[in-house]
């Protein structure tokens, strides 16, 4: 069995560190309830891509952890960066997209208020919501060993998420009249890659003529229609095994 991460101040790993405190709720975790103990195998990670790994050296109290680091690694940036426009789900359907895109290896998540949406983020509720989401991101990333942890960014508009098509070195939607298949789509080497997810109600006819304006043409997945909240996981997979980031 793989070691388990966890998530620390990038501070703490400036350097060639030979010992680290994992404490505080981390801390707590790994004593409370993973029930770690000297000797075992642990990884302690800034979720930027860097981490030490060691052992537990000492359990200090309920919340505390010594360790003793025995390597530090550092994981490179990939060349090309998958984002994921997701359309808010109803229910907590949204953190399962992002939990699974998250273990699959997606790289930045960014929530979308389409206009179809039944879900609405406003004021508080939209604050606990984006939180939710990226504990959510965070604790999936830590579940699959990832050193470098997905961005859950701000909801966006659907002018702001045009913005980030027109921006991207490869730009699509996700729709099931969409004329050519993702699978077969001409990919860049490296830059950044956005696919649009749409919600439950599917994408509206005019986002779909501004996200086409931006340089987004719509791509189908497959034979079948997915769920907003598995869409996003079947497309990462996809890009994920033609990018070679899973060779």
């Amino acid at each position: 069995m793989t070691a388990p991460v966890f998530l620390v101040d990038p501070a703490d790993l400036r350097g060639t560190p030979s010992r680290l405190t994992l404490g505080g709720p981390e801390g707590r975790h790994a004593v409370s309830v993973r029930r770690l103990r000297p000797g075992e195998e642990i990884v302690l990670t800034d979720g930027a891509g860097r981490g030490a790994y060691g052992v537990v050296a000492a359990v200090a109290g309920k919340d505390t952890l010594e360790v003793e680091v025995r390597e530090v690694r550092e994981e490179a940036a990939p060349a090309l960066s998958i984002t994921v426009v997701q359309a808010l789900p109803k229910g907590d359907r949204g953190e399962l997209a992002v939990e699974t895109m998250t273990e699959a290896g997606v790289d930045a998540v960014v929530p979308w208020q389409a206009a179809r949406c039944v879900t609405q983020w406003r004021g508080e509720r939209g604050h606990k919501s984006l939180a939710k989401w990226r504990s959510t991101a965070r604790e999936a990333a830590k579940q699959a060993r990832r050193l470098r942890f997905p961005e859950v960014a701000e909801a966006a508009t659907t002018r702001e998420v045009a913005a980030l098509l027109s921006a991207a070195d490869f730009a699509g939607v996700l729709h099931e009249e969409g004329a050519a298949p993702l699978a077969r789509a001409g990919l860049p080497a490296a830059g950044s890659l956005v696919l649009v997810v749409g919600p439950e109600g599917g994408v509206a006819p005019e986002e779909l003529a501004a996200f086409a304006e931006a340089g987004a043409p719509a791509y189908r997945l497959g034979p079948t229609v997915l769920r907003t909240s598995t869409a996003g996981v079947a497309a990462t997979a996809l890009l994920l095994a033609r990018t070679g980031r899973w060779d």
